[in-house]
């Protein structure tokens, strides 16, 4: 946890704390001592004066521990939520550059547990530290001492109560340990399944699910509770055992004092200083034990948060950047074979396709065929295992990712819009996009009409994950989102699935109409025929391989796969224009 947290701590603020805390333990420290006085010098002579000058000693270090005390839990708070808001931007900093590679390694809910609570984790332990643990070592040497010198014959109880106190909570911590480390796996199964029930709750009612899905959270969030139930029991034993160790230090102290005081041996002030002590020692020794239940559990967020600051992403900018001409656009894949992290087999077979601006290429296959894994090599979201992906003549790899993204414009196959207003979404790509732009590119993505229904045009309100639109409509607008970026290659993959015929069929006719696109690279992956038809080169693909590649015509005289697809699509009555 130090090699995480030590970069991260603002010094002055550490110091601050450290120096506030010690006055607070010295001021605490001094309140036996001048009890100690007045019992033994006031009361005992009568001394009203100095009763009440030890008295105004008194309050004003009581002030000072109370400022001391303020000071250190105003800077330990700072450092502590400084440390989280520093470690939640770097997780987040981090993650946003990942691969998918790295993605589907560590996985969503693992993520966001490591954020949150992980993070938490570490927050409450640093704000202990500044705290107790600085606190504890200090208050249990110094109350040591000034019992000691204020009555060395009463320090004789510590050797029994002291070892029993040992005892006591290293069975408590060892028992407690193991279960705090648990929960933060337990933390990340209950988080995904909840994710899954709420992000999957439309096929778990269509699949008449429901009983097993609240099985199979009630059985994660029991295993999370009995652990949970576990070890809070076992913190909870803890109090009352060290109230019992504390009551039967007081009534020994109160003992033995009672017979130092009858021979006139000590002074009832001693006694009553030295009861104080002893307690300062046993709440010491109660604060330790409290961090080293904390430690541990924060030492395992630590070690997943360094876990995915560790992960090296395999997409890396290159050292030496190439410039990217933009005068022409081109894509080209060479012989590409692309592999998922520790798949045996390949998922893309010697893939060789070839397109100039102002063509479309269209990516047609069965479930499964590689379409979609094809598409995300080209904005590089994952890189190819051999061969090369070249965009205007240069090799991707040899491309800042920053500059190779702004020439690629992606419509994803699950459409997802932002929370926010329509414009705030349109300009996702293109910041600088007006609003006549953004109306032009709702106009090709026929998105304009039921945009313009709404009555606030731009203004329209879009809902988390745009919910308050239908799937077709959400399609058509990521669509438009894409078409509002200046890009030089247009990638859609299966974009017009949830579109009708003519629809579909109007948006193409637009795009290919559309004067900004003539120069331009347009790819498009889709199931239906009638959609890839007019491509200039359509690729089929069947289990990660080249089944075809050429034009409609061509496919349908020298490519099985494609002569299956187009003929089962006849029957369907899904292929008009085959």
């Amino acid at each position: 946890m130090w090699q995480l947290v030590k970069h991260r701590l603002p010094i002055a603020g550490v110091t601050g704390a450290v120096l506030f805390m010690i006055v607070q333990v010295i001021a605490n420290l001094s309140l036996p001592k001048l009890t100690a006085d007045i019992v033994n010098k006031g009361i005992t002579n009568g001394d009203v004066d100095l009763i009440k000058q030890i008295g105004i000693q008194m309050i004003g270090v009581s002030l000072i521990s109370i400022v001391a005390a303020l000071g250190n839990v105003f800077l330990a708070s700072r450092i502590s939520q400084g440390l989280g808001r520093d470690l939640r931007n770097d997780v987040f900093s981090k993650v946003i550059n990942y691969s998918n590679d790295e993605f589907d390694e560590v996985g969503t809910s693992s993520l966001i547990t490591r954020t949150t609570n992980d993070v938490l984790q570490i927050q409450n332990v640093m704000m202990m530290i500044l705290r107790m643990m600085i606190m504890a070592p200090i208050t249990l040497i110094g109350a040591s001492f000034l019992a000691y010198q204020r009555d060395h014959q009463l320090t004789k109880i510590f050797i029994y109560v002291i070892p029993i106190l040992i005892v006591v909570i290293a069975v408590l911590m060892g028992s407690a340990v193991p279960l705090f480390k648990k929960m933060q796996k337990l933390t990340d199964r209950l988080n995904l399944v909840f994710r899954e029930g709420l992000t999957g709750v439309r096929v778990i009612r269509a699949f008449r699910r429901d009983t097993f899905e609240q099985d199979r959270f009630d059985q994660a969030n029991t295993n999370y509770t009995n652990n949970a139930l576990r070890v809070f029991s076992i913190l909870a034993v803890m109090f009352p055992m060290m109230t019992l160790i504390m009551s039967g230090t007081n009534v020994g102290i109160t003992w033995m004092g009672a017979n130092l005081i009858a021979d006139q041996a000590t002074q009832t002030g001693n006694m009553i200083a030295f009861m104080t002590y002893a307690m300062q020692i046993l709440m010491s020794f109660l604060m330790l034990s409290m961090v080293f239940v904390f430690v541990p559990r924060a030492q395992a967020a630590a070690v997943r948060i360094n876990e995915v600051l560790a992960l090296k992403t395999k997409i890396v900018d290159p050292k030496k950047p190439e410039a990217l001409a933009t005068e022409t656009t081109s894509l080209k894949l060479d012989h590409v074979n692309y592999r998922y992290r520790q798949a045996e087999n390949l998922a893309l077979t010697d893939i060789n396709v070839s397109v100039k601006g102002g063509e479309t290429l269209a990516i047609i296959g069965g479930t499964g065929s590689g379409k979609t894994t094809l598409v995300n090599l080209i904005p590089r979201f994952y890189d190819v295992e051999t061969g090369e992906v070249s965009i205007n003549g240069v090799n991707i790899k040899a491309i800042n990712k920053e500059t190779l993204r702004d020439q690629v414009a992606l419509v994803p196959q699950k459409a997802l819009l932002f929370k926010g207003t329509l414009r705030e979404n349109m300009k996702y790509g293109n910041e600088t996009a007006t609003d006549d732009a953004i109306w032009h590119a709702l106009d090709i993505a026929q998105a304009s009409d039921f945009i313009k229904e709404t009555g606030k045009g731009l203004d329209t309100t879009v809902e988390q994950g745009g919910n308050n639109f239908s799937g077709g409509q959400k399609q058509r607008l990521a669509i438009a989102r894409a078409l509002v970026k200046e890009a030089s290659i247009y990638v859609f993959d299966d974009s017009f699935s949830a579109l009708d015929f003519k629809t579909d069929a109007n948006l193409r006719q637009q795009l290919k109409d559309d004067p900004f696109m003539k120069d331009k690279v347009t790819v498009i992956v889709g199931q239906r025929v009638s959609t890839v038809a007019s491509a200039d080169a359509i690729l089929v693909l069947d289990n990660g391989k080249m089944a075809g590649y050429g034009t409609h015509e061509a496919l349908k005289q020298n490519s099985p796969v494609y002569q299956d697809i187009v003929a089962s699509q006849i029957r369907e009555g899904g292929a008009a224009n085959a």
